[in-house]
Parts: C-alpha cells; sequence; structure tokens
C-alpha cells in the first residue's frame, strides 16, 4: 500500500548521514557522498538486436528500418538514431521472460537499508542536472508539479530548484525524507503496485533516474504515467550503463545501451498515447566517464 507523506521541513536541519557502500555492511567514513559500483553493462548489441525483433515482427524478414535506425552513422551516436523513423511491430514484442530477474527476492527487503549514495559518476550527474536545467519549467512556476518516481535521497535537479507540488516515490522512507527538492513523498513498490495514487492529469514532468531497468511491469507503470500526466506533459527516463544487475530486468542486462533506448522508447509507444518517443545522448566524456542518456516523450492531447 502507498503511504503519502508531507516533507517535514525540519528534516533540512538535518547533518548529513554517513554514506554506506554497497559492498560491504560497514558504514563508511563521513565524507562526501560514495558512488555506487553496481556491475557496468555495455554489450554492444544494438543492430542485431534489433534487426532480430524486427524479423520477428515481419515473420523472418528484415525490416529497414529497424536496422537502419540501429547502424550509426560516422560521428553520430547510436543512441540518439536507434528511436528515429521506427516501424514497430503490431504487438509488444517482448515475452514475460524478458522480464524476469536474477534476484527474484523481495524488492521491499533489498531497498529496505537506506543507501545515501550515487549510482553514476559526478560526470554523469553534471550532465543530467545541466539537462534538467534546459528543459524542467523555470523554478517556481506557478501550478507546476512533478513527480520523480523511483527516487531517493537526490533527484539531481538544479541547485535550489523549487515548485509548489514535487512529490517523490520509492522504495525508501529514509532516503525519500532526505530529499531536500521533495515537498511530499509516496513509498510504493512499483513492481508489486504498479497503480499511481495520483488524479488524472496532475503532473506536469515526470522523471525516472536509472531505474527504469528495474520495472518489471513497464507497460502498467508507463500507462499509469499518461494517465497522471496533464495533456503535453513530459516523461523523462534517464538510464547509463550500472546497474544493480541482480535486480535489473534480463532484456536489460543482455542488451546494450542502444538497445536499452529501444527498449525504453517500447515502453512509451505500447502505453499509447504518447508521442514518438525522443532518444538523447548526454554522455559528458564518450568511453572516459559513465555515459547518460534520455528516452523521453509527451502525453499527447485529447
Amino acid at each position: 500500500m502507498a503511504t503519502l507523506a508531507p516533507r517535514p521541513h525540519a528534516l533540512l536541519a538535518l547533518g548529513r548521514p554517513r554514506p554506506r557502500t554497497l559492498r560491504t555492511r560497514a558504514a563508511a567514513p563521513r565524507g562526501p557522498p560514495q558512488v555506487a559500483r553496481p556491475r557496468r553493462v555495455f554489450l554492444g548489441l544494438g543492430a542485431a538486436f534489433v534487426d532480430q525483433l524486427a524479423r520477428m515482427a515481419s515473420g523472418g524478414a528484415p525490416s529497414r528500418s529497424f536496422v537502419a535506425a540501429a547502424r550509426p552513422r560516422q560521428g553520430v551516436s547510436p543512441v540518439e538514431q536507434i528511436l528515429k523513423n521506427v516501424e514497430w511491430p503490431d504487438e509488444f514484442p517482448f515475452k514475460a521472460e524478458d522480464f524476469s530477474r536474477f534476484d527474484e527476492s523481495s524488492d521491499i527487503l533489498f531497498y529496505s537499508a537506506p543507501r545515501y549514495v550515487t549510482h553514476i559518476d559526478d560526470q554523469a550527474i553534471g550532465a543530467l542536472t545541466k539537462y534538467y536545467s534546459e528543459v524542467l519549467p523555470p523554478s517556481n512556476t506557478p501550478g507546476v508539479a512533478i513527480l520523480d518516481m523511483c527516487s531517493s535521497w537526490v533527484s539531481h535537479y538544479p541547485p535550489g530548484y523549487k515548485q509548489e507540488k514535487i512529490v517523490g516515490m520509492g522504495m525508501n522512507e529514509d532516503e525519500l525524507k532526505r530529499n531536500p527538492v521533495l515537498t511530499e513523498y509516496v513509498v510504493q513498490d512499483l513492481n508489486v503496485n504498479p497503480k499511481l495514487p495520483f488524479e488524472d492529469n496532475t503532473f506536469d514532468v515526470i522523471t525516472n533516474v536509472v531505474s527504469v531497468d528495474y520495472l518489471t511491469k513497464p507497460i502498467d507503470v508507463f500507462k499509469e504515467m499518461r494517465r497522471i500526466l496533464k495533456p503535453t506533459g513530459l516523461a523523462i527516463m534517464s538510464f547509463s550503463n550500472r546497474c544493480f544487475w541482480t535486480k535489473a530486468i534480463s532484456i536489460w542486462t543482455s542488451t546494450g545501451d542502444a538497445d536499452h533506448a529501444w527498449i525504453v522508447g517500447a515502453y512509451f509507444h505500447y502505453a499509447g498515447d504518447f508521442e514518438p518517443p525522443e532518444a538523447v545522448d548526454i554522455s559528458p566524456n564518450p568511453g572516459r566517464t559513465d555515459p547518460m542518456y534520455v528516452v523521453q516523450s509527451r502525453k499527447r492531447t485529447a
């Protein structure tokens, strides 16, 4: 069951907790938050993976649009090409087993202890924050409401960013309480209950940072996102090539970055009533720091 609670402003006065690493139960020394280093996943299967899906959809004949989108032009990110001129299969191309995980134990238990860490490096965080500064509504815009889905103790919004309503939805209440940008929060396991506890047409923007790969019921979640977004509302799914691989879905851990963009684009497409999704490569230093990608779409007007 979801728990909706206002964020106590008194918590702003609390000191930052000691971070905990993901590799040991011992607390790390005091200092800035540590960067968690989950398993790096970058298999680079792009063209082969998408072409395989195309053959499945077309009864064995390759689809030119799929393959053309997957094969990069020189000097252009393959992630940014993968969603251009896509001819989607008539039906959702993934099977139930594609959303299985190596660790099927309770997510509530997995996230029961707060992790005051970041899961991508500082350069990738900086790139995402800069991107948010360009696409989010200006701070303190009247009537704007934002949902940070799969949120934690930090949302990576621009420094000092504020809106009248910024809701965080996540798995760990202690982490959500520490997030200074949130005005309220919801504790909910979307893999158990994908129904979002909000009225239709509530939010102008939904963000999700490096967590779309953990959703085992993505179409249900994306349909709910569509329902609660205002007409033309924007959904921004960002991801890197890092994950807790035991909890990420199998189709994610067995594919590469461009494939991941196609997968997220498919979620938007098959949820229905979203504009054609767009993939953006905002990686700050390709090959030298963590990559950073965005797949986004807007809710269609009625």
